[in-house]
């Protein structure tokens, strides 16, 4: 297996590394120092890369689905096999800690190999009066995978793996703050695939909207925020694209009074603060029982200081910065809210501005895990998702008052409900909306179980038979054997 350079970055088009006229690059969130340059995408590029997978597609979308689940799995070997590089990069351009990027990269396997265990076959659906239907899944033609900046080696796989599992062809657009990784991605699966049939370009804002314009490109599958959420889908419905939107959330975690508080309290501060908040099923809004919150919101602050903050590449690092300056702002805005809205900072605050300067870590876009304690429902910390290590605590005492105010968002990806009577915690659980709902863990998914949101999280699922579905065409074939008069 050829060895990967990741010093050097290109598009990958038809099979081959397709460098660019001009470039440019992304920083290391812990430093600020540049990354590498990557390209710089023009609408050439795009055309040539969909084109590459329209010619790519009848071969491919002919071939056994047990050849093309062979092809897959022998590409995510090889990225596991890489996974030192892999994890490195990932480090340096997302700023996720070292032992956390090497999880991402293994995970893969574990998840691919899940997915791949399920196989969308011709179904007889009747059989009777001389009339055969058969349900029939062929594949929607040429895919765009656009993939965000907070698991770009696992997500980019996800929309890969159901793209060419399913006899698609994709063209793969990795985010401008993290294109180092994907771009690898791609470049490692070309020994895997035929050319054209996996595909990748970077490039700046512009290159996302030219994606979802393209009248090359079938189906779209978008992972972000709900806000460019909603303009993909606009924009794919200009030429009926098909989409699959995983979008963000304000996921409650509804804490019972009967729960054991430290072991509690701990799982929640992982929940809440893993990825540096930077995920879209994070614990995001924390509903603890009236009578224990002062003892929980206390064992919350104790576990959340043992989260060590700093440089990914360092040891012992659980949270590293956040990932870009914007998001950066964007968090520090809510620090604002807070003074202007109400609510008791408890942990972490603003402070952060200033502590890193201390540290000689000035440059890095660092942020203290942060605890709000009881914000008002309507303020912007309990109605938005901050996409940052900060989250809101607040109590509950009526069982209907909580479902209510868990569901009271127009956000519906994921949630939790923890406590030791599991008939009251399933009770609770089978009444919150959203797509994924957990008892006494959060976050944990399966492949074989479809992921995505309700309301405004989301549209489509990834994962799962229904996630395989999703990149289907369906077609009903109606048999008879003879001719039949009408007459």
């Amino acid at each position: 297996m050829m060895e990967l350079n990741f010093n050097t970055f290109t598009n990958i088009i038809n099979g081959k590394k397709s460098p660019t006229a001009k470039t440019r690059h992304s920083v290391n969130p812990s430093t600020k120092e540049p990354n590498p340059p990557v390209p710089l995408s023009t609408k050439e590029d795009l055309d040539a890369a969909v084109s590459a997978a329209r010619n790519a597609l009848t071969g491919w979308s002919e071939t056994a689905w047990d050849d093309r689940k062979d092809a897959l799995l022998k590409f995510v070997k090889a990225v596991t096999e890489n996974k030192d590089g892999f994890a490195g990069m990932l480090v340096k351009e997302q700023g996720k800690p070292m032992m956390f990027a090497m999880s991402e990269v293994a995970m893969v396997e574990g998840f691919i190999a899940g997915l791949a265990s399920i196989k969308l076959e011709d179904e007889v659906v009747v059989d009777e009066g001389g009339r055969k239907v058969i349900k029939r899944y062929l594949p929607m033609g040429v895919a765009g995978g656009i993939v965000p900046w907070n698991f770009p080696v696992v997500l980019m796989m996800i929309k890969i793996a159901h793209a060419v599992l399913t006899g698609n062809t994709i063209v793969c657009k990795p985010s401008p703050f993290t294109p180092y990784t994907g771009l690898k991605l791609v470049e490692l699966a070309q020994q895997f695939f035929p050319p054209g049939v996996v595909n990748a370009v970077s490039g700046d804002d512009n290159l996302g909207p030219w994606m979802t314009s393209h009248p090359g490109i079938d189906k779209i599958s978008f992972t972000g925020s709900s806000a460019t959420g909603r303009k993909v889908m606009e924009s794919c419905s200009r030429t009926l694209k098909r989409v699959t939107l995983e979008l963000g959330g304000k996921d409650p975690a509804i804490i019972l009074p009967d729960v054991d508080i430290p072991v509690v309290a701990s799982q929640i501060a992982f929940y809440s603060f893993f990825n540096s908040g930077q995920i879209c099923v994070a614990t995001k809004r924390i509903f603890v029982h009236s009578s224990i919150a002062k003892e929980f919101v206390s064992a919350l602050v104790e576990a959340s200081k043992t989260l060590k903050v700093g440089d990914g590449m360092e040891q012992g690092v659980f949270m590293g910065p956040v990932n870009n300056e914007m998001q950066y702002d964007k968090v520090m805005g809510f620090m604002d809210d807070i003074k202007r809205e109400g609510g008791e900072v408890v942990m972490g605050g603003d402070i952060g501005r200033f502590k890193y300067k201390e540290k000689g870590q000035k440059s890095g876009f660092f942020i203290d895990p942060t605890i709000v304690v009881n914000p008002k429902d309507s303020s912007r910390i309990m109605k938005e998702e901050p996409f940052g290590p900060i989250v809101p605590v607040v109590t509950w005492d009526d069982e209907d008052e909580v479902v209510r105010r868990a569901n009271d968002t127009d956000m519906g990806l994921g949630a939790s409900v923890w406590g030791k009577d599991l008939e009251k915690a399933e009770r609770i659980a089978r009444r919150i909306e959203a797509g994924s709902v957990w008892i006494n863990e959060h976050v944990f998914s399966l492949p074989v179980a479809p992921f995505g949101g309700w309301k405004g999280s989301g549209l489509g699922v990834e994962g799962g038979r229904e996630g395989l579905v999703g990149w289907c065409n369906v077609q009903s074939l109606y048999v008879r054997p003879e001719v039949k008069s009408v007459l």
